[in-house]
């Protein structure tokens, strides 16, 4: 059974990931935050109790099914008032409030060593593989975002998106030849 302090400390370690892979599904900062907090949520409800080593393929099927849940109800506000023509059904997608470079700048090695035109470089290929990311078809790039971003296995990442460990093998392979694909086409190689 998972103490408190486990419980707490499994949610802290996995709060900026999930709310990276929720913005890239979502591309709502304001919902990604809704969803992971929704899911942090259900976890210590309903699962707190289950041993620490279940926690992580336990969170990540919550929050995926949050996010299916939070498009369900997407479309179904937008069937219900796509008729209505004084209600204006636009989102604004800026992203406030998220640092694509937190992760790299939290780290003191390296950045003293590395010069301006490096830094502006790397920053620039990080943006165009996030932005390459965001266009993948959602089952690709969950599977993609579960077993590179999340680094689970063939096995976890299928139970968590509920399917069969061949479909992840063949969502990862297309979305990482899509990625390959459209970086090559940018001018970025490995």
């Amino acid at each position: 059974m998972a103490s408190a302090a486990e419980l707490s400390d499994f949610l802290r370690s996995v709060e900026k990931r999930a709310y990276k892979r929720s913005l890239y599904h979502v591309r709502d900062a304001d919902a990604a935050l809704d969803i992971v907090q929704d899911s942090m949520m259900k976890l210590a409800e309903h699962y707190g109790d289950r041993p620490a080593a279940e926690l992580p393929p336990l969170f990540q099927r919550i929050l995926s099914t949050t996010t299916l849940d939070w498009f369900r109800r997407q479309k179904t506000r937008q069937a219900l008032f796509s008729n209505l023509s004084d209600l204006d059904n636009s989102n604004s997608d800026d992203g406030d409030g998220f640092d694509l470079l937190e992760l790299l700048a939290a780290g003191p090695d390296g950045q003293g060593s590395e010069s301006a035109e490096d830094a502006a470089r790397r920053t620039q290929i990080l943006h165009i593989i996030e932005d390459e990311i965001s266009h993948l078809p959602v089952r690709q790039r969950e599977a993609f975002l579960l077993r590179y971003w999340e680094e689970m296995d063939v096995a976890e990442t299928a139970t968590v998106m509920g399917c069969t460990e061949g479909s992840v093998k063949t969502h990862c392979s297309r979305a990482v030849r899509a990625l390959g694909q459209a970086l090559h086409a940018r001018g970025i190689k490995p």
